[in-house]
């Protein structure tokens, strides 16, 4: 079997995707706007943000077909790896932890500027600290469900909460191939238990209040290839089944503001050495993406 580089120990990008503004006027262009960010803090998400020019989503999809062969010579650098996570031949959902490891494109899109920007605004300015990668893949006519959820409720092994989420299309995403919904303002609701997340669509539902039920509304949020959305660590969203024609690749990177410390004893990921609890998260598996 082939070697392949673990490319978690390289700490800047790798290829020519991106370019990294070198000066403060450069980094302007990619600049939310205060409607943007006031979005965001009121309802719990903004979407629409473009981070990825067609080229870049084309060299990405490239290196994700590659990547999802469980043949590939680099499958045991995955933290997670599921062809099917929901185990429904008639509703799959590809989903895994850990591909910016193996694959070039995809480790170089943790310093895209168009995202880092974002991110430390959405931080309120503070230090991006990389947390996790994930893909998720839903094939045409039979894609399964992501069960409503709340990203924070699988992450209380890290504090404090100051974390965020990016979704990015590598597909246009609609309602008809499995689009992610939002609850909007959800975000103030507290934390919530942690349902299955390729099972029971409507599980959380379990864990609401009459009140939080009736304000359960979804409002989805369709994208363009190439554009994102990003949401709040408490945001309840899920989506729902592909049954069109058209598949549906998305990929998601999740970070935190720097200064998180580990709430556990036990490894914060599959086959990462263990971060005592109470100490600072750094270290080769979770970089600093952008200092302030």
């Amino acid at each position: 079997m082939a070697h392949v580089q673990d490319l978690s120990r390289i700490h800047h990008p790798i290829g020519t995707l991106f370019q990294m503004p070198k000066t403060p006027e450069e980094w302007e262009p990619y600049r939310l706007s205060e409607e943007q960010v006031a979005h965001f803090h009121e309802f719990g998400y903004v979407s629409g943000i473009k981070l990825l020019e067609p080229d870049q989503v084309s060299v990405l999809n490239r290196e994700l077909a590659e990547i999802m062969d469980p043949e590939h010579p680099g499958n045991a650098l995955f933290h997670e790896f599921h062809t099917n996570e929901s185990n429904d031949p008639d509703s799959v959902l590809f989903h895994s932890l850990g591909h910016w490891r193996i694959s070039e494109a995809f480790h170089d899109v943790l310093w895209n500027p168009a995202f880092l920007m974002a991110a430390s605004q959405l931080l309120e300015d503070k230090a991006v600290r990389f947390w996790h990668d994930q893909l998720f893949c839903k094939p045409a006519q039979h894609g399964g469900v992501v069960a409503w959820h709340q990203d924070y409720s699988y992450w209380t092994r890290t504090i404090a909460m100051q974390h965020l989420t990016c979704w990015t299309g590598l597909d246009d995403a609609s309602t008809e191939n499995g689009c992610l919904h939002y609850i909007p303002k959800s975000h103030t609701w507290g934390l919530l238990e942690k349902p299955e997340l390729a099972g029971n669509m409507e599980g959380l539902m379990d864990y609401l209040s009459e009140e939080q039920k009736a304000a359960f509304e979804p409002v989805p949020v369709p994208l363009k290839k190439g554009y994102a959305t990003f949401h709040h660590p408490l945001m309840v969203h899920g989506s729902y089944e592909n049954r069109s024609d058209r598949r549906r690749r998305a990929f998601v990177l999740n970070v935190f503001a720097d200064g998180t410390v580990s709430n556990t004893n036990d490894p914060l990921l599959p086959g990462v050495p263990p971060i005592p609890k109470g100490e600072k998260i750094s270290g080769s598996f979770f970089p600093l993406l952008l200092p302030r």
